[in-house]
């Protein structure tokens, strides 16, 4: 009998209330939650051995005798121990379970059994601890094959998910839905969908597996693909306010430097986008001090030149004020009437601010998230504008977007992506990259040490400290972790060692888990000057401009992508002052030195992002996937790029004929496709 692919899963035959409640903090609710909950890797039970060939470390499988009664012991309260010996033909090993009292029932002397574990080899002496097992002959179960290893949540065990899937794909294996088109299998030698999930849960073999992974890696891209390309699609068709404007010569001639090519590029583009009459939903994309600021400038002051108003928004008040001073300068001596709106300012400046905005009296708003509250009403809005997007969700963007008549979107971000990831990351957005930095940009040099250079560094500290610099500290954690290596530095305990090894200098802390007032506060004395020495987590990756900071010091570097190693050093180097990186790291690892190593041979984002996702994938680019990055159960976006390629082209040939998705064949995938918006609407961009 097939069951409904939308079934609940409590009523899954073994499933039940308590299960499925684990289950559902796993994201599984549906029979078709349950057979698309993909095992996260795979232990190879295939390899046989006799007890005397095993060898010392090897996880194996041995057929063996219970040669004798199992031993139950206590040994204190809490501590339980079953034992007994077991033989082959040619040796023997004693077998021993922590408290698993209930296996001196299940294994019983004088009959065979299948064990699956690891071999310790001591002298003569043979044994395996806590080893899987099941009576020889039975039907493969947890031996004798390739095991699949799920995510667990308490309450659920590896066998209750195994028998769950088992059971669900019994009830649906016929009705999966295709949603790869039949020309789309055929050319990439794709395996069908049925045979695909069959393997990736209960592989017959390495190859049978392989073939499973390939076609539901191929899926997942291939649906993603298709319903960025939608939208793009969809926003391409829709009309946007076309802008005129006027010759950017003038605002070119007015700044007191010459432009990058790079930088003219991206402006180009975007006032193509402008006039085009589509709405313009563009990434500027540009390392550290590329200069992405004066693109968003040279747009607004285009827009302005039609008598329409722009929006700037930024994640933080203290970057929000950092491009209020900015902007002002490059535009209010063309007459742009300027405001800021954050939640810093008073009650009474909030609402002459509002009524400003409704009333059409200002031509460019700077501020946060409060730019897009309720009560903000907006007369003429025709570019928004966002700074670091990734630390935006889709919702707070589109409530901004919500407040004008189509506005178009420039999203700025200073995290360097690698071409093939931001196709991903970004589908529905076109991309300018700033590959140039303005002339003048300090080179940071940057060193990697270990901790018995910690004398040297603190007599460093005081020599630039001595010359009026200012020092950036970034630890890995905010406070001491009893669950985490002792020898991680924590941003409050290493503040308060530092302030005591330097009583005469001024020690701050700053942290995510402070209040954004205090945050900003902090911060803000920094950049005053009236601090010398500033302890930081990552809070600081994208923050305040200190031109006056010549020192970053990174501690437990190891512990920190090369992409936000790049980020972190690109505090420092915004001044006229000779700047410097220190990576501290008592890693060992061959690995972690070469990975650290190449920060000391180039200030390239973009080469350093490449590294970083061939090293890495793509989770390091934003520390945990909050920051767009949709989610995918099977594809490494790192190690999968030829696939994801593939599968672009697809998606974009069969967009191409089929925009919308109508076709009937295609209603599977469309369905899919609605699916993945309806449930990712703040992971994808």
């Amino acid at each position: 009998m097939m069951a409904e692919l939308n079934t609940d899963v409590r009523y899954i035959k073994g499933i039940g209330e308590k299960k499925a409640l684990a289950l559902n903090k796993l994201g599984v609710f549906s029979l078709y939650d349950l057979v698309s909950f993909f095992p996260r890797k795979y232990e190879d039970r295939t390899a046989f051995k006799p007890i005397s060939l095993a060898l010392d470390g090897e996880t194996v499988c041995i057929r063996a005798l219970v040669a004798e009664t199992p031993r139950l012991s206590r040994v204190r309260r809490g501590l339980e121990l079953v034992k007994l010996r077991a033989a082959d033909e040619g040796g023997v090993m004693d077998l021993t379970f922590f408290n698993q009292p209930y296996v001196k029932d299940q294994l019983h002397r004088g009959e065979s059994y299948v064990f699956y574990g690891r071999m310790e080899v001591s002298g003569m002496r043979r044994r395996m601890v806590n080893p899987v097992y099941e009576r020889e002959g039975a039907e493969k179960g947890v031996t004798g094959r390739i095991v699949p290893i799920y995510r667990l949540r308490a309450g659920l065990s590896q066998r209750d998910l195994s028998q769950g899937i088992r059971r669900g794909l019994a009830l649906c294996l016929d009705s999966l839905p295709e949603l790869l088109p039949e020309p789309v299998r055929r050319s990439n030698q794709l395996a069908a969908v049925g045979y695909a999930y069959e393997n990736i849960h209960f592989p017959r073999d390495f190859e049978a597996l392989a073939l499973a992974r390939r076609r539901l890696i191929f899926e997942e891209l291939f649906v993603l693909a298709c319903a960025l390309g939608r939208a793009r699609g969809q926003r391409t068709r829709a009309g946007g306010i076309p802008i005129a404007g006027a010759e950017l010569r003038e605002f070119w001639a007015s700044l007191p430097f010459s432009p990058t090519g790079a930088q003219r590029r991206a402006v180009e583009q975007a006032v193509s986008d402008l006039r085009s009459g589509s709405v313009m939903n563009r990434l500027v994309q540009g390392d550290v001090g590329s200069g992405k600021t004066l693109v968003a400038a040279a747009l607004i002051w285009y827009v302005w030149k039609s008598g329409l108003a722009s929006a700037f928004m930024a994640p933080t008040e203290i970057l929000a004020e950092q491009h209020f001073q900015t902007l002002s300068a490059m535009l209010s001596p063309f007459g742009l009437r300027i405001g800021r709106l954050t939640g810093a300012l008073g009650a009474k400046e909030k609402r002459q601010v509002k009524a400003a905005l409704k009333a059409g009296e200002l031509d460019l708003i700077i501020g946060t998230h409060a730019l897009f509250s309720e009560d903000v009403e907006y007369k003429n809005l025709a570019l928004v504008v966002t700074d670091e997007q990734h630390r935006f969700g889709v919702s707070q963007r589109s409530a901004l977007i919500g407040k004008g008549a189509r506005p178009h979107v420039l999203v700025m971000s200073a995290t360097p992506i690698p071409r093939t990831l931001a196709l991903i990351l970004y589908g529905d957005l076109d991309v300018s990259v700033i590959d140039e930095l303005p002339p003048g940009r300090q080179k940071v040099d940057t060193f990697t040490v270990d901790e018995s250079y910690r004398a040297r560094l603190n007599n460093f500290i005081l020599k630039l400290t001595g010359q009026g610099r200012q020092v950036f500290v970034v630890c890995p954690m905010v406070e001491e972790n009893e669950e985490l290596p002792m020898k991680l530095k924590s941003a409050q305990e290493h503040a308060a060692a530092l302030a005591r090894a330097f009583p005469s200098l001024r020690v701050a802390c700053v942290h995510g888990k402070m209040k954004p007032r205090d945050k900003d506060a902090v911060m803000t004395a920094f950049a005053a000057g009236e601090t010398d020495i500033l302890v930081a987590t990552t809070v600081i990756e994208v923050g305040v401009d200190v031109p006056n900071a010549a020192l970053m010091i990174v501690e437990n570097a190891e512990r920190f992508g090369l992409s936000q190693l790049h980020q972190l050093r690109g505090r420092v180097g915004r001044g006229a002052h000779k700047s410097y990186c220190v990576l501290v790291s008592d890693a060992d690892s061959e690995e972690v030195r070469a990975r650290l190593n190449i920060m000391s041979k180039t200030s390239d984002g973009f080469q350093i992002a490449e590294e970083d996702l061939r090293l890495r994938g793509p989770g390091d680019f934003f520390g945990s996937r909050q920051h767009g990055l949709p989610e995918t159960h099977l594809a490494d976006l790192g190690a999968d790029m030829d696939i994801m390629q593939r599968a672009q082209q697809e998606a974009a040939a069969l967009l191409g004929a089929d925009p919308e998705l109508s076709a009937p064949e295609h209603a599977a995938l469309k369905e899919r496709v609605e699916l993945l918006f309806r449930r990712g609407a703040d992971s994808l961009n």
